[in-house]
């Protein structure tokens, strides 16, 4: 039999990554590698306390300490703004939120641990940290609250005793009426409460920023770690400074991760431009690990009580959720559009004819929460998935019956759902249906009963769901040839590890005739890219490729236009292989370079693209399936197998598409198994560091079973459907339905929240057999 090869560009190439040379060979550039001849160094001073008056001391001494050659404070601030927040929401009542203060530096009161109270500029870091040790800050305490409900009781502390509640914004969706009604009506409801924990992104590479001041030309320049420069640069420029965009040039670098938590502005990057101008020099302010625990926005942090309604024979009638949703002390850049969106897809890929689901945002005395891998859909699919396998339990129809029943099916498609989502394609019951096929689902129970016998518990956990991605929009590209006959991208999403540059040349080098070391991929510059809409919610490639290839074909039509004066040869007869322009059954060619030298105009030399406007978002969609086997004696879980069976509608690269599942997949389990961010009743962060806040590690991962099980999507151009996100949305409500289906087993246990510790399972069992 013949097997077809690969192919060796475009869709479905199984291209290696052409980054990956420099990285593992030490050849990356980073923020902090780049220090330019007389650079300052940057020290911020923070609160100790999570809610007090404060009065900074007299800062004669501190300033004339060696080395020292700034330090600014709220006073010196006036006339520039806070942090924005973007997320203005329309609430129940038609409103949109009341948005406080987030100061670039705190006056009179912080309002959590890590709040900024001064910024401190030196020679070095050591100068600047041993001028703070000098400041003497008067803490006057208030109350503080740390836990979101609690912060909702009646006579819970305030953060924003303005504001008279702890409740930051009120939203909803769906119809309450015919949702309650719909509960009267049901022969069976199931009722759960939830918690989603909150999480540290923890990217390998911690923030920070250069910022350098041309007073001649009156213009910064500022080097940081983002995950799209043109919106940080305009949040700082125009939000924060009151200056035009063009005033503020952006340049990004290698970047050590993302994961949502760098889209966001923080007050050092406006802080560091502010003092490069003051000061005429560059200043270099580089975040370590205990701050980006203290001060980045967490991720996730919900409470949910949640309720479905069936009729007799389990379909769904109505879905019913009151969700609380921490914001922490201010309301971050696009903190409240995190559950509002989620709130989007809690009825997952099932028949649900009525919702009303209701959430509060709600203050807390911690740091802000924003988007983290997901941004939402992660908090909506655990909620649902959760609640489901609750169902099956309940009316004994199990775990795959249950969802079977209620699965939409595809004649139904499109389906709008009650949450406001139109899904376009896919066959859920084909995704679960394999993913059951691989995982061996047939053989559990003596897999079963074979822990059984060795004194463990063993269970079997399913995890369906469906996201929304790649957001309606466009993405400009630009595709240059060069003298050297190699060729240019210019784009505006932002790799952060992701293989951007491996993936997009892979809609270049087939229609140019290169190979892929001839491309070089521009983002991260917002002076060599005008436009760009940064890379987030899996959008760079679903809209980016588009783009790109449209581009490359414009740029080979106009390459061999220009090669056909030269060779004599209509344009249709020539093709573009091995760097060559060849009349086609010939050797008759001129090179790339040749071809470029040639052209009089330069304007020839490039293709733009930005036609393409995707109307709606992709929905991907799949079933996650992990099997786990949990000792009682101590509470230690292991994951003994993990499969994956995901629709992403088409795959532009098996082997980048693998690595994305495995990190998102390692994220969810993370937070599923061991992560977890714990506060105390003041306020202070107990968990802040690795010796507190477990990560998960290569040795508690299983070998990935992955398999694709596609069908296009109808609203993008190739079919593709945004991968990025998928792995963290489908893992934690897999590997937390196996645990609940393993303790149950045991010891008759329905529930356990996230984290599922050791210490946590150990005492759900001690419970139960008390």
């Amino acid at each position: 039999m013949n097997i077809a090869a690969p192919p060796k560009y475009g869709m479905g190439a199984r291209a290696k990554r052409t980054e990956d040379k420099a990285l593992v060979t030490g050849h990356g550039h980073f923020t902090d590698d780049y220090t330019p001849e007389g650079t300052l160094q940057a020290y911020v001073l923070r609160s100790a306390m999570a809610h007090a008056k404060i009065k900074v001391g007299d800062l004669a001494a501190a300033r004339a300490m060696p080395g020292v050659k700034l330090i600014l404070t709220h006073d010196d601030l006036d006339g520039i703004n806070g942090l924005p927040c973007k997320g203005k929401i329309r609430q129940v009542d038609g409103t949109h939120p009341w948005m406080p203060e987030h100061p670039l530096l705190c006056g009179d009161v912080v309002r959590h641990v890590g709040d900024p109270i001064l910024f401190i500029v030196a020679d070095t870091v050591e100068q600047a940290k041993m001028a703070s040790e000098s400041v003497e800050i008067d803490y006057d305490p208030l109350p503080a609250v740390a836990d979101l409900r609690r912060a909702v009781e009646d006579d819970a502390p305030l953060v924003w005793p303005e504001h008279g509640t702890n409740v930051a914004f009120t939203c909803s969706r769906g119809a309450k009426g015919a949702t309650d009604a719909a509960f009267l009506r049901a022969a069976k409801v199931t009722r759960m409460e939830i918690v989603n924990n909150r999480l540290v992104s923890n990217y390998m590479e911690t923030r920070g920023i250069v910022a350098e001041y041309d007073g001649a030309n009156d213009r910064y320049t500022l080097t940081m770690g983002t995950q799209g420069g043109h919106g940080m640069r305009d949040r700082i420029a125009k939000d924060i400074l009151g200056i035009p965009a063009s005033k503020v040039r952006v340049i990004t670098p290698d970047v050590g991760g993302g994961f949502g938590t760098k889209s966001f502005v923080y007050q050092e990057y406006p802080l560091a431009a502010i003092a490069a101008k003051k000061l005429g020099t560059p200043v270099k302010w580089i975040g370590d690990r205990s701050e980006h625990f203290l001060i980045d926005s967490h991720g996730r942090d919900n409470f949910a009580v949640a309720e479905m309604a069936m009729d007799e024979n389990g379909k769904f009638l109505a879905m019913r959720v009151d969700l609380l949703a921490g914001m922490g002390a201010y309301l971050s850049q696009f903190g409240p559009f995190i559950p509002e969106g989620g709130l989007t897809m809690l009825t997952g890929l099932y028949d649900i004819p009525h919702l009303y689901a209701l959430c509060r945002g709600v203050y807390t005395h911690t740091v802000t929460v924003d988007a983290y891998r997901g941004a939402g859909r992660p908090e909506a699919a655990y909620l649902v998935e959760r609640l489901v396998d609750q169902c099956g339990r309940e009316t004994g129809l199990g775990p795959v019956e249950i969802r079977r029943r209620n699965f939409i099916q595809p004649e139904a498609l499109p389906y709008e759902t009650q949450g406001g989502r139109i899904y376009d394609s896919g066959e859920f019951d084909g995704h679960l249906d394999q993913a059951l096929t691989v995982s061996d689902y047939t053989g559990f129970e003596e897999r079963a009963a074979a822990s059984k016998a060795n004194g463990k518990l063993r269970g079997f956990g399913i995890g369906t769901y469906v996201e929304a991605c790649a957001f309606p929009g466009s993405e400009e590209a630009a595709v240059r040839l060069e003298q050297d006959g190699t060729v240019t991208l210019l784009i505006g999403t932002q790799t952060n590890g992701q293989g951007h540059a491996t993936a997009y040349s892979q809609f270049i080098v087939g229609h140019l005739g290169l190979d892929y070391d001839k491309v070089k991929v521009i983002q991260g510059d917002t002076d060599q890219v005008p436009n760009g809409d940064g890379t987030g919610g899996s959008r760079s490639i679903p809209l980016g490729a588009v783009s790109v290839h449209n581009a490359a074909v414009k740029l080979a039509r106009q390459v061999k236009t220009l090669a056909s004066e030269q060779l004599e040869a209509a344009v249709d007869d020539l093709e573009l292989v091995d760097g060559m322009v060849q009349v086609a059954g010939t050797n008759r060619g001129v090179s790339l370079a040749d071809v470029a030298k040639s052209a009089k105009d330069p304007q020839a030399l490039t293709a733009f693209d930005n036609d393409f406007e995707q109307p709606e978002p992709t929905y991907p969609n799949g079933t996650h399936i992990a099997e786990i086997e949990v000792d009682p004696e101590t509470g230690v879980t292991e994951i003994v197998g993990y499969w994956i069976v995901d629709d992403f509608g088409a795959t532009v690269n098996p082997m980048l598409l693998e690595g994305q599942v495995h990190g998102g997949i390692v994220q969810g389990l993370g937070q599923a198994l061991y992560e977890n961010v714990v506060y105390d009743d003041d306020g202070q962060l107990l968990s802040a560091s690795f010796l507190d806040y477990t990560m998960p590690r290569a040795a508690h991962m299983p070998n990935f079973v992955f398999e694709t099980r596609n069908v296009p999507s109808k609203t993008n151009a190739f079919g593709i459907k945004g991968a990025g996100e998928a792995g963290s949305i489908g893992s934690c409500p897999a590997v937390m339905n196996a645990m609940v289906d393993a303790l149950n087993r045991g010891y008759g246990i329905t529930h356990i929240d996230m984290p599922a510790t050791p210490e946590r399972v150990w005492t759900a069992i001690q419970n139960a057999k008390a």
